[in-house]
């Protein structure tokens, strides 16, 4: 189980926006290192929930706890999700 307050943390500079815009991350699970996250307050019906989300899913794909990454109302749209995958293999060699 990863920790909830270390996914927080993990979230970085996504967390300034959110906190200027009422936007809140709610960290639903953490069980076998499936991150399941709400995007919540005002990131409802934000044009820009899948851009946080992607930044949000890149930082936290990069710490060794963590598995994968549920967004439950699908902020993360599966291209956006595919672009980060491919970035964090090429980092990764």
């Amino acid at each position: 189980m990863v920790d909830k307050q270390l996914i927080l943390d993990s979230v970085g500079p996504v967390q300034a926006v959110l906190d200027a815009h009422d936007g809140i991350v709610n960290v639903v699970d953490t069980t076998d290192g499936i991150v399941t996250i709400s995007l919540e307050g005002g990131c409802t019906g934000c044009g820009s929930t899948p851009m946080t989300a992607m930044q949000i899913y890149y930082s936290l794909m990069k710490l060794d706890e963590v598995n994968d990454v549920v967004f439950l109302n699908g902020e993360l749209p599966e291209y956006m999700r595919q672009f980060i995958d491919e970035k964090l293999a090429s980092e990764a060699e």
